[in-house]
């Protein structure tokens, strides 16, 4: 997928997730790299603040930090820039430089993250 991280992972049901939202937006595994290898590496790697990715700080104990990107420009959905309303759901583990994809979803279809999912895979 990409370069710029050691291993970029998925889930099962990220890839579950992904593939429904891939039948709406054709275009969504090329934005999906594009993200990765800007926005994720330059918030991780060069330390760029940005406003689309926040950590996800009320989990309790896990044992990876999680994130949400709220700003997920994708080519499909015109005319919405980068609030297109996706949103991304990943752990980032810098001592092994990698990404795993946790969830991926249309704010419109749902409220909030899978947090359930987010603890059966992260918790302690």
């Amino acid at each position: 997928m990409t370069m710029r991280f050691r291993r970029v992972d998925r889930l099962p049901e990220f890839d579950r997730d992904f593939k429904k939202l891939e039948k709406k937006l054709r275009t969504l595994a090329e934005d999906l790299t594009t993200l990765i290898d800007t926005l994720l590496f330059a918030f991780h790697k060069l330390n760029i603040e940005n406003e689309g990715v926040k950590r996800i700080d009320d989990l309790g104990q896990v044992r990876l930090p999680v994130y949400k990107v709220k700003k997920f420009t994708c080519k499909s959905l015109k005319g919405k820039g980068s609030r297109t309303g996706l949103r991304l759901i990943y752990g980032f583990d810098a001592e092994k430089d990698r990404i795993e994809l946790i969830e991926i979803y249309m704010k419109s279809d749902k409220a909030a993250e899978d947090r359930d999912r987010i603890k059966t895979h992260y918790g302690e």
